[in-house]
């Protein structure tokens, strides 16, 4: 499985941005799809918002419930996360993530990132 982030950018405080997350190759065998982030300076990524690919609506950290909504378009294999009310600490690099089922097991897949930056 490949995925490929784009959407990434600079946007002032209360604006927004969409993220889009393209998976290719053995996308049947997706079993778990997530956004995750890495802040400036921080070594360990947070998981942003996660969807299941049986279905059941996607979970939210609590820092952005409420602001960022977790979608996808199954026929385009293509996640976006649409980022609302954007706050500076949100600033960090975006990565798309796979969870596939290959040979009874599971292996993690990850996006480049993208950067998201926003201003105060």
């Amino acid at each position: 499985v490949q995925l490929v982030e784009s959407g990434g950018g600079l946007v002032q405080g209360g604006g927004s941005l969409r993220l889009s997350c393209a998976a290719s190759g053995r996308t049947s065998s997706i079993a778990r799809m997530a956004w995750y982030r890495q802040a400036p300076g921080k070594q360990q990524r947070e998981l942003v918002a996660s969807i299941a690919s049986g279905g059941g609506n996607p979970n939210y950290a609590d820092s952005v419930k409420g602001r960022f909504t977790l979608s996808r378009d199954n026929a385009r294999n293509t996640m976006y996360l649409q980022m609302n009310s954007l706050k500076p600490e949100d600033t960090a690099v975006y990565y798309c993530s796979a969870i596939v089922l290959e040979e009874l097991e599971l292996h993690d897949y990850w996006g480049q990132g993208t950067q998201v930056t926003v201003s105060s």
